[in-house]
């Protein structure tokens, strides 16, 4: 589950990490009440607006037919009103959210912490992230942080840095250490970023994230350690223990077929392909989508129906898959075991009548517990269905039928 700025830095500070102070806005009259209450509280009368969404690259993307960036300085209340009047309500177009972009419904009001003293700033990058192939907690940080990051990591890799935590004994100070003097950092920013690392570490093992990627982590000139922004990502199998996390999920950050698909147990990612997929098991949808692509087709989605398929459930899956208007075929690829073939094979003649006009071709493979009586099933329900024994030959067959169509 992905968190906003906002409330990832909420978390981050009851971990004791130092981070950029404000308050988050729904509209212009919030936002400028926001920046007088931060004036009160740093005495400064510089702001940062931050419009709120589950992407990067806000600071350099546009608010659609504008010049507006995502991320910007006011320097006075009127800038304040005007900077939020112009994003609030937008579409905020970035890298990561494509050419549709994004709507933004909040703002975050920051403090400017970039103010001048007796020593420079510097932006740093670090984040906290499992490694699957050695199945630790890693810590990757970098010298040159920023809205760069991507091609400091791509063109010159040997600036990017990796300190790997044993879980059995967790972080160690020998190494938020290493990782200070690798930033070239000394005196109190030294011990300022020890300290740092420690909390945000600390922060990232306690509340079950998948992800904290800090970027920039900045070095103020007067030797504070502050994380600037904050993008952080829990781990949905963790939820069960963080009701509280669970509170903060914006919905309408997500895809909305996905969140459908959740309140019927089906677990579903739509992909960019051409192919849908209805499985019953992650590692037969895994294979399933690469002999997709061995045969030369495309996997539109990841879709499993789970080990207790119903008739109700099949006719969902269906009804999700094809609301994607890239899907040209559907490939049904069930195993047997808990769930037995026939009753599959009813579910998918129920949800086709009931559906009707399915325009796209459907291949269906059903092995395992009663696959014969399901091919009868099918056979002599009178449906435009094709049926496969091989998994090789149905995906053959998938894409034979796209070509045709």
């Amino acid at each position: 589950m992905n968190l906003h700025e906002y409330q990832g830095k909420s978390i981050l500070k009851d971990f004791g990490v130092g981070i950029q102070r404000g308050i988050v806005a729904e509209t212009v009259q919030q936002a400028v009440h926001a920046a007088k209450e931060l004036q009160i509280q740093t005495g400064t009368g510089w702001w940062v607006v931050k419009s709120q969404i589950h992407a990067g690259g806000r600071g350099k993307g546009k608010i659609s037919g504008s010049d507006q960036n995502g991320v910007a300085l006011a320097k006075s209340l009127e800038d304040v009103a005007r900077i939020a009047e112009n994003i609030l309500g937008k579409i905020l177009i970035t890298k990561q959210t494509g050419p549709h972009g994004k709507m933004v419904n909040k703002v975050l009001i920051a403090e400017d912490v970039y103010y001048p003293g007796a020593s420079e700033t510097k932006e740093f990058y670090l984040s906290v992230l499992l490694d699957r192939s050695s199945g630790r907690n890693i810590i990757m940080y970098s010298t040159e942080g920023g809205m760069d990051i991507e091609s400091v990591a791509e063109k010159t890799p040997n600036l990017i840095f990796k300190e790997e935590i044993d879980p059995s004994v967790g972080i160690q100070g020998f190494q938020t250490r290493k990782i200070a003097f690798n930033l070239g950092l000394s005196g109190n920013a030294f011990k300022e970023m020890t300290k740092f690392v420690m909390a945000l570490y600390e922060a990232y093992d306690t509340i079950d994230a998948s992800m904290f990627e800090i970027n920039p982590l900045l070095k103020t000139s007067d030797d504070k350690i502050i994380a600037v922004d904050a993008k952080v990502n829990l781990d949905d199998n963790g939820l069960f223990r963080h009701k509280d996390f669970e509170a903060m999920r914006d919905k309408t950050e997500e895809d909305p077929t996905e969140l459908e698909a959740g309140e019927y147990n089906l677990n579903y990612v739509k992909l960019d392909g051409n192919v849908g997929c209805m499985v019953n098991g992650a590692g037969l949808a895994m294979a399933t989508m690469d002999i997709i692509k061995l045969a030369g087709g495309e996997p539109a989605n990841f879709l499993d129906v789970g080990g207790t398929a119903n008739a109700a459930r099949v006719e969902q899956a269906f009804r999700i898959i094809l609301k994607d208007p890239n899907v040209k075929a559907i490939l049904v690829n069930i195993f047997g075991g808990i769930v037995r073939c026939d009753r599959v094979a009813n579910g998918i003649v129920d949800a086709y009548q009931n559906i009707g006009n399915i325009k796209v071709p459907i291949i269906i493979r059903l092995q395992g517990t009663n696959a014969k009586e399901a091919k009868r099933i099918i056979d002599e329900s009178g449906l435009k269905v094709y049926s496969a024994i091989q998994l090789q030959e149905a995906a053959d067959l998938v894409n034979q039928l796209i070509k045709m169509n």
